[in-house]
């Protein structure tokens, strides 16, 4: 725990505060916190005609760098891994269009982060 506070529980919290953000934004959640061997996608979404994979980083301060910085080579790898296995689960065609989004959430500000990277393997 940090400041008394579970990291787990702050994470569920910023989360909902974002999937109710990309609502506002126009996005329909479709489902939260997906879980594989592979990894975890924070939010699922439809936008622009896009299945959108979410990434949701938050951070009070920039003190340890801003928010997006931690989504890095490995992480954006587990995130793309777990979106196929998400798209398999879910029979998906391969066709799908697809992005990759991110909310960064820096102290009470959002900041949407469309199309944050390329699909990876």
């Amino acid at each position: 725990m940090v400041c008394g506070v579970n990291k787990r529980e702050l994470g569920f919290k910023y989360e909902q505060k974002a999937a109710k953000f990309l609502e506002e934004q126009g996005y329909v959640i479709i489902d939260k916190n997906f879980r594989c061997r592979l990894g975890e996608i924070d939010l699922i979404g439809k936008s622009d005609g896009y299945l959108c994979f979410i990434e949701v980083k938050y951070r009070f301060a920039c003190k340890y760098g801003f928010p997006s910085e931690a989504v890095d080579y490995r992480k954006r790898k587990r995130i793309v891994r777990s979106a196929l296995t998400y798209m398999q689960f879910h029979k998906l065609p391969v066709d799908t269009p697809c992005r990759f989004d991110i909310v960064v959430i820096l102290d009470n500000e959002f900041t949407l982060i469309k199309n944050a990277f390329e699909g990876i393997y």
